[in-house]
């Protein structure tokens, strides 16, 4: 078996470990929906009206058109602190010194996490994604333009999933892992997804215009209501990309350290 099969098959048991944790946790599943529905009906239910006004022409109406890509992009973050916490408690509680027993792929306990937390995300994604219909969202994506979507989403997931996997394998207890997922939840607030980024005063625009998720959500934006892209679509290829790259190689040097240490 070449090494390439076999790290094929250890990953994906490791991701069906993984979704089985969750079929019999599924707490977490429900944390990365709730939040995202909560900002749904606070920002629409309660502000939209005020916000849509100064957004939008149509009043709040509309405003769920423009606020719901960027919450849907959300769930993938808030569903970061639930991978973090099961990398730490992977590594805390001694499992991981188990599999480093038995002749599996190395890579393969982090892939089939990594992996896990995308399928999670785009379960989340989709139940949000309803209750933002329910609400009054009314993209008019093609069907190409929503498959664009989901790989859009997907592709920020993955890249988010990687840091935190970092940041899970860095900490020392769950609540660490939880804490240190934080300024990734927090940073779409200080994106394009509530409000342009030219309403924004001079400091915080500039902090708008220069993270990933306002290229992101621009693209998101775009794709589900046909409006202009620009350079968000290459911005945003580029920041995942990144974002992914530092987040896998960080993640490996930290495991195959802990790995020497043990």
């Amino acid at each position: 078996m070449s090494a390439m099969t076999m790290t094929l098959r250890d990953s994906s048991t490791m991701l069906r470990r993984d979704l089985r944790h969750t079929m019999r946790n599924p707490s977490f599943l429900i944390a990365s929906i709730g939040m995202p529905v909560v900002m749904l009906l606070m920002f629409v239910g309660l502000f939209g009206k005020s916000l849509g006004e100064g957004v939008m022409s149509g009043g709040s109406g509309d405003y769920i058109d423009y606020v719901a890509p960027g919450i849907i992009l959300m769930t993938g973050a808030f569903g970061s602190g639930s991978t973090a916490v099961s990398i730490c408690l992977d590594m805390t509680e001694g499992i991981v010194d188990r599999f480093r027993t038995m002749a599996i792929a190395r890579s393969s306990v982090l892939t089939g996490q990594v992996v896990g937390s995308v399928v999670r995300a785009l379960i989340s994604v989709v139940l949000v994604t309803g209750v933002a219909f329910l609400m009054g969202f009314d993209p008019n994506a093609t069907a190409v333009e929503w498959v664009a979507a989901v790989g859009v989403f997907a592709m920020l997931t993955f890249a988010l999933t990687w840091l935190v996997v970092a940041f899970g394998l860095l900490t020392k207890n769950p609540a660490g892992a939880n804490t240190a997922t934080m300024p990734l939840q927090f940073l779409p607030f200080l994106s394009s997804a509530f409000v342009p980024t030219d309403s924004m005063p001079t400091g915080v625009r500039w902090i708008a215009e220069y993270q990933p998720f306002t290229p992101v959500t621009e693209t998101m934006r775009g794709l589900l209501l046909g409006g202009e892209i620009g350079s968000s679509a290459w911005q945003s290829v580029a920041w995942c990309a990144g974002i992914a790259l530092v987040g896998y190689v960080w993640s490996k040097r930290l495991y195959n350290t802990k790995a020497a240490v043990r």
